[in-house]
């Protein structure tokens, strides 16, 4: 036999019951003692019989005792007798009894208090009686609230067990007042759209991973089958086949590069250490000064000390990516210029890299912090893998930054990377 699962639903039931039942008792037993309190101790009843009635006491009662007695029953407080006859014209007589020998008095005293027993017995069966018909009514009452108010709920958990990669555009859109649950609802269509450009991001960066492995492989494979499809091939020829095959595997190996980079930098940073973000900068300009002399672009530079705590290996990346993405992406004749420092944030690095070249239209700069993403172009052709800012935002992400990008209105871009200074970091 299965044992009755413990829902949310049921607990919350059980929960408004139980405590109607605790409220509904303590009040019962508040009214019991109110009610008890008001009726007071059960009165002893004192009976004085007397030949005529004194000064100040009603007219006599007939028909109890000798001759014209009349009788007095007298009732104080705490069920004290009061009013003690003091005439001595009125002579007192034997109290009577009843066929069963009980004195009247006796008898008028057990009527009274069987009379304030069943009073308060009465109360306390009605009350119990009461009680339990409206537990019963707050469970029915209890089930069908928790029921709507769980009822977001139960469509979030539907909602989630449908969802797969192909209905991850699918949302709640809860409506209705603006509580906690509500607020979980959007929680959850917010993670829900962020869960969608990520698996979006992913199979856009896969198809084009595969698709930038797949051009180099098939260059390979086509050089080697046509100089082994050609027994008379030359010196030169075998050369020229080697060249090709040559650049084919450095781009291969560029790619698988950035692309370890881009999984370690997603992992986070190793054991962090002090890194001065001007050192980086300077060996990255003095590493791409033979590029830069190439393509005809001025590299400036105004370094002042910006220390960080990081993995001096993936930051020198970074520095390295901005100095190598600002140099490709550039005009000849144009110009370089990092600049490192403090931020205006007291907690916060510096370093920007600005560059010349063609106008960026606002709407573009996003993007080009996807893989393969190069100003609306889904694939960067010629050097590179496309994986650079990629690799950028990235690490700047693992180590607790924000990155901040904007157009120059007369072409070119200026990337601003801000890191925690050094120090700033709460101890783990």
């Amino acid at each position: 036999m299965n044992a009755v699962r413990p829902t949310v639903r049921l607990k919350l039931t059980m929960t408004y019951g139980g405590l109607f039942l605790l409220a509904g008792a303590l009040l019962l037993a508040v009214n019991y003692a109110l009610v008890r309190r008001s009726i007071g101790p059960a009165p002893d009843v004192g009976l004085t019989f007397v030949t005529s009635a004194p000064a100040g006491v009603p007219g006599p009662i007939g028909g109890i005792g000798p001759g014209t007695g009349a009788v007095k029953v007298i009732i104080g407080e705490q069920g004290r007798v009061v009013g003690a006859i003091t005439k001595p014209t009125a002579g007192i007589l034997p109290e009577p009894v009843t066929p069963d020998g009980r004195k009247v008095s006796d008898v008028l005293q057990e009527v009274t208090n069987s009379y304030r027993s069943k009073t308060l017995h009465e109360l306390v069966v009605k009350s119990l009686q009461a009680l339990g018909l409206m537990s019963l009514l707050s469970v029915g009452f209890g089930w069908a609230i928790s029921g709507r108010v769980l009822a977001p709920l139960h469509r979030m958990t539907a909602t989630a067990r449908k969802l797969s990669e192909e209905n991850l555009h699918e949302r709640i859109a809860l409506a209705g007042p603006d509580d906690e649950l509500k607020e979980l609802a959007d929680t959850f269509d917010a993670m829900l759209a962020r869960l969608e450009s990520a698996f979006d991001s992913q199979k856009r960066f896969v198809a084009n991973a595969s698709h930038e492995l797949r051009t180099p492989l098939s260059i390979i494979r086509t050089e080697v089958d046509v100089a082994l499809a050609n027994p008379d091939a030359t010196a030169d020829e075998l050369r020229r086949m080697g060249e090709v095959v040559r650049r084919a595997t450095e781009r291969s190996q560029a790619l698988i590069d950035g692309l370890l980079v881009l999984a370690r930098s997603d992992r986070g940073p190793g054991t962090l250490v002090p890194v001065d973000l001007a050192m980086l900068a300077e060996e990255s300009l003095a590493q791409a000064s033979g590029e830069a002399a190439a393509a005809g672009v001025e590299l400036r530079s105004r370094l002042e000390p910006a220390s960080t705590d990081g993995d001096d290996a993936l930051l020198g990346r970074l520095a390295g990516n901005l100095v190598e993405n600002a140099i490709r992406h550039n005009e000849r004749g144009g110009h370089v210029e990092v600049v490192t420092g403090p931020a205006s944030d007291p907690g916060e690095v510096r370093l920007a890299v600005s560059n010349s070249g063609t106008v960026i239209d606002p709407a573009d700069v996003d993007g080009l912090f996807e893989p393969f993403r190069r100003l609306g172009s889904d694939r960067v052709g010629g050097r590179g893998a496309g994986l650079g800012l990629s690799i950028v935002r990235s690490v700047t992400v693992a180590h607790g930054g924000r990155i901040a990008a904007r157009p120059r209105p007369k072409g070119g871009l200026i990337v601003e990377i801000f890191l925690p200074r050094a120090g700033s970091r709460p101890a783990s």
